[in-house]
């Protein structure tokens, strides 16, 4: 997966595994979650959005599958 650390207030980490369409999504908050099925195309837009905590509201919660991660272990941003 390719990490990108964002400027967003929702948002912290973004990284995307393009072969398995999984977009992982670290929030301000330390909750990582997974979401399944993410075409490239989404993954694009999001990283290119004015604002991407407005872009994940519109366009990812309730309509794409996902998981929580656990965050007791490394954050994307490798803290712990």
């Amino acid at each position: 997966m390719n990490n990108t650390a964002v400027e967003s207030t929702t948002l912290a980490v973004v990284a995307y595994d393009d072969v398995h369409e999984i977009l992982q999504l670290e929030f301000r908050s330390q909750a990582i979650y997974r979401y399944f099925v993410v075409p490239a195309p989404v993954y694009s837009e999001l990283l290119a959005a004015p604002s991407t905590g407005r872009y994940f509201n519109r366009a990812i919660p309730g309509i794409l599958p996902y998981s929580r991660a656990s965050n007791t272990a490394f954050g994307l941003r490798g803290e712990g």
